[in-house]
C-alpha cells in the first residue's frame, strides 16, 4: 500500500483525487505550500444509493490524531440530540433527485 501511496504523491497532480476500495473514502494530493512538501490526505464523504457523494466536499483528514478527534466529537449523544432538534425546526434536508438511467 505504501508503494502506491508514494507513487500517487510523486506522480499525481495537485488536488487530484484517487478512489480507494473503501466506499466513501478517497485520497487527495495536497500541493506544496509555503515551503512544505506536497502531502496526502484522506477525504471521507458518504455516498448515496447511486454511489454519488452526498456532499460537494467531504471531511479531510491528514492524521490519526484528526481521525480520533472527529470520532470523539461525532460520538457525542448531545450532537445527535442537537441534529434531531434542528430537523424538527427546519425539516430534513431534501433528497437529491434520482438519476435517470437509460437501459441499453
Amino acid at each position: 500500500m505504501e508503494e502506491k501511496l508514494n507513487e500517487f504523491l510523486k506522480n499525481g497532480k495537485d488536488w487530484a483525487r484517487a478512489n480507494t476500495s473503501l466506499e466513501g473514502v478517497c485520497l487527495l494530493k495536497l500541493p506544496a505550500y509555503r515551503g512544505q512538501q506536497a502531502k496526502l490526505a484522506v477525504e471521507v464523504n458518504p455516498v448515496d444509493e447511486e454511489e454519488r457523494p452526498i456532499k460537494k466536499r467531504g471531511l479531510m483528514l491528514r492524521s490519526i490524531e484528526e481521525l480520533e478527534a472527529f470520532r470523539k466529537l461525532l460520538a457525542q449523544e448531545k450532537l445527535a440530540m442537537l441534529l434531531q432538534s434542528i430537523e424538527k425546526i427546519c425539516g430534513k434536508p431534501a433528497k437529491r433527485a434520482q438519476r435517470e438511467v437509460i437501459e441499453l
